[in-house]
């Protein structure tokens, strides 16, 4: 258990990339041994893992096992998972938690990382359909948040109403403390159907998704709208997702960056064993440190290309994937 310990330190000191790299492969042995699924699959590609001595050769798990797999890296049944949101008929992701913490800890550095201490702001979020989820991972970071706020008036709302638009002109109008609203996309849409509003210092952050309210929008024509209606000059962003226990952010334009702790890399589209360069189009690789009991090497179905700084952009999902949320948006 020490040795667990002292391997999360480890994750969430990472300073550069050659820090990175080793603490990368000490992850994937750990997980090589105690992961019996992730074990199997890379067993399956004939692959030796005293073979791999760099981080870039290390293996990716296609995102599917966690709909048909408990993808765990601890022994017994996790009492606790959270669950991606899926529509009627799908299957759902489910990610096993043996450490509540280690989440926590991710989400909270992360975000201290890009916006700086959740107690600058009041944090309101417009969330209907995540709320009626009983294992969303979004609701339990915000939860998190909202508290850390340490604001009477940061909270839940469920509907667009006249108690939701008025606290959100009285926080845009503090000295003290800025406004961040997350939102689910149609329903910040919602609002400003009902309401205008003049917030240049807040902070609008969409998380994706029309859930079937509305007609999907490329990112470009969504983020003018949104723009104009709550008055300010971008759109923020998260990428994450349920299998992830880490978020990448946009501060606008629809360009994302990782923590320390998480890397992206592009795969070619007809050849999830090779990578594509720098602006190329191809399928979004992820590896999360943070997944350390789960699996930190994870296939994902989306579409980016990313840029030679790290940074990266969603450019959709591939053919025939089912629709998620979270910043999906098709272009």
């Amino acid at each position: 258990m020490q040795d667990l310990k002292t391997l999360q330190e480890k994750i969430f000191s990472i300073r550069n990339e050659n820090d990175f790299g080793q603490i990368a492969l000490e992850v994937f042995r750990f997980q090589y041994k105690n992961n019996l699924v992730y074990k199997s699959f890379v067993q399956h590609l004939n692959l030796l893992p005293e073979k791999i001595r760099h981080w870039t050769q290390i293996p990716f798990l296609p995102i599917e096992f966690f709909k048909t797999h408990r993808v765990q890296s601890f022994k017994g049944n996790a009492k606790h998972f959270f669950a991606s949101s899926g529509t009627t008929g799908i299957n759902t992701s489910k990610h096993y938690i043996a450490d509540f913490s280690i989440y926590e800890k991710s989400f909270l550095k992360g975000f201290e990382l890009f916006w700086r201490n959740p107690q600058e702001y009041v944090i309101l979020a417009l969330l209907p359909n995540y709320l009626e989820q009983r294992h969303s991972s979004l609701v339990y970071m915000i939860s998190r948040l909202i508290r850390e706020s340490q604001y009477k008036k940061s909270g839940f709302y469920k509907t667009v109403d006249a108690n939701l638009i008025n606290c959100i002109r009285e926080s845009g109008e503090l000295k003290n403390r800025r406004l961040l609203l997350f939102g689910v996309t149609y329903s910040l849409l919602d609002l400003i159907e009902k309401e205008t509003f003049h917030l240049p210092n807040a902070i609008i952050f969409e998380t994706g998704g029309m859930k079937g309210r509305r007609k999907e929008m490329i990112r470009e024509e969504l983020h003018s709208i949104l723009c104009k209606g709550f008055g300010v000059s971008q759109i923020a962003s998260e990428y994450g997702m349920t299998e992830l226990f880490s978020q990448a952010y946009s501060s606008g334009n629809g360009i994302f960056t990782t923590p320390p702790w998480m890397k992206i890399r592009i795969r070619e589209i007809n050849d999830p064993f090779h990578f594509a360069g720098f602006q190329q189009t191809g399928g979004i690789s992820v590896m999360d440190l943070a997944n350390l009991y789960s699996c930190s090497f994870i296939a994902t179905q989306d579409l980016g290309k990313q840029y030679i700084d790290g940074s990266f952009e969603i450019l959709g999902r591939f053919d025939n994937s089912e629709i998620r949320g979270c910043n999906l948006l098709a272009l």
